[in-house]
């Protein structure tokens, strides 16, 4: 009886409807097979590689060794990932999860605080153990990969805005500016990045060597140079007050940084150009309204220019992470074999491993690490800024 109730109760699909949904089915139909032939199906492939032994030809199974083989002990890869996961916990706990409580707040931000350290704890311990172990190659590569996407994008998109908010002035030559900036984005990153090499090559009749000596500063061996930026300027102090930085806290090498420097030549015209789009949606009004309150131009940019622009610097903030983590063009052309793998970040890694030394199941393995980092990374970025964003 109550059955027959409910289905009486259950409003009925009228043909005009089920029309409605075919229609919207089949609209969506092509850009989902898309997807799923060049996005979805690559992953999921790449996973089942890097379950066997392929070299060339498929081989036998054999299960996590391949993602053993990576990081070298679970424990520390367990660490290490769960630690970036704790960070997210952490911001939730700050945040979301005592907030509709009375006087709970102080509770949650000391939870957060308290995880947050965990956190910290965790990925150190875990990237030890996961570097005493593990494939040091890969994981260098990864550790060269953050010191590039955390130099880099800042840079990018700090400049970018200030780039824009220039050209957004009343300017003669205004367009030829515009095209100029944006220029280096379209050009072969083959050829640009073969420029790039002879303006840093460690000759000193070089551009860039020439400029140094022009400021008094002795010439630099630039993408030959393996030695960390930190040591380079910082290394006669650091000798006094008996420092010595290792490992990640040294900072990326002179020859990295040479790329970094690439990257932003490249990058940021492009996005002052997504920054120029943005600005031409914000009302003129707001900036009359402010002036006429006595808003600077210092304070107008503040409180309505960088608002404003919220959604544009976190859709170019996330795509430029991810672009970054995946940068290889100019990277593989810039390298030296002098430097051995001082710039070698994870993408470059995985070619080589791919056709260096036609390991197919172990490159796999790495691409999915990758995946699986940058994918972190980018859910950090959703919880961190996604709801700071104006509008959102």
């Amino acid at each position: 009886m109550q059955t027959s109730t409910t289905a009486a109760r259950r409003p009925r699909v009228s043909a005009s409807q089920r029309r409605e949904w075919l229609t919207g089915y089949l609209f969506v139909l092509p850009a989902t097979l898309v997807i799923t032939l060049f996005g979805i199906f690559p992953i999921a492939y790449a996973v089942y590689m890097s379950l066997h032994r392929w070299r060339v030809r498929k081989g036998a199974f054999v299960g996590l060794d391949n993602y053993l083989a990576i990081v070298g002990d679970w424990w520390g890869a367990l660490a290490f990932f769960g630690g970036l996961l704790l960070i997210l916990v952490a911001h939730w706990l700050w945040t979301d999860a005592f907030k509709r409580a009375d006087g709970a707040p102080l509770l949650g931000r000391l939870l957060g605080a308290m995880v947050l350290l965990g956190s910290g704890v965790a990925i150190s311990l875990g990237w030890q153990l996961m570097r005493q172990e593990g494939d040091r190659r890969f994981l260098s590569g990864l550790m060269r990969t953050v010191y590039y996407g955390f130099t880099a994008v800042p840079v990018q998109i700090a400049l970018a805005l200030v780039i824009a908010t220039l050209l957004f002035q009343k300017l003669r030559g205004q367009e030829l500016f515009r095209m100029i900036y944006f220029l280096p984005y379209v050009t072969p990153a083959v050829a640009a990045a073969a420029v790039f090499r002879s303006i840093f090559s460690p000759r000193p009749e070089r551009p860039a060597n020439t400029v140094l000596e022009w400021l008094g500063l002795p010439p630099q061996q630039w993408l030959f140079e393996t030695r960390p930026v930190s040591q380079i300027l910082f290394g006669g102090l650091f000798d006094r007050l008996g420092i010595e930085l290792t490992g990640f806290w040294a900072g990326p090498s002179l020859a990295l940084v040479t790329v970094i420097i690439f990257g932003v030549w490249t990058f940021s015209g492009y996005n002052a150009v997504i920054f120029l789009a943005g600005l031409g949606n914000i009302p003129k009004q707001l900036y009359e309204a402010a002036a006429i309150d006595g808003a600077t131009r210092v304070q107008q940019f503040r409180y309505i220019t960088v608002p404003l622009l919220s959604p544009v610097t976190f859709y170019l903030t996330v795509l430029g992470f991810i672009g970054t983590f995946q940068a290889f063009t100019h990277i593989y052309v810039m390298r030296s074999p002098a430097t051995r793998d001082a710039v070698d970040t994870a993408s470059v890694v995985i070619f080589d491993t791919f056709y260096g030394l036609s390991n197919f199941s172990l490159a796999a393995a790495q691409s999915v690490v990758l995946f699986v980092i940058i994918l972190i990374l980018t859910l950090m970025q959703n919880r961190f800024f996604g709801r700071r964003v104006v509008g959102v």
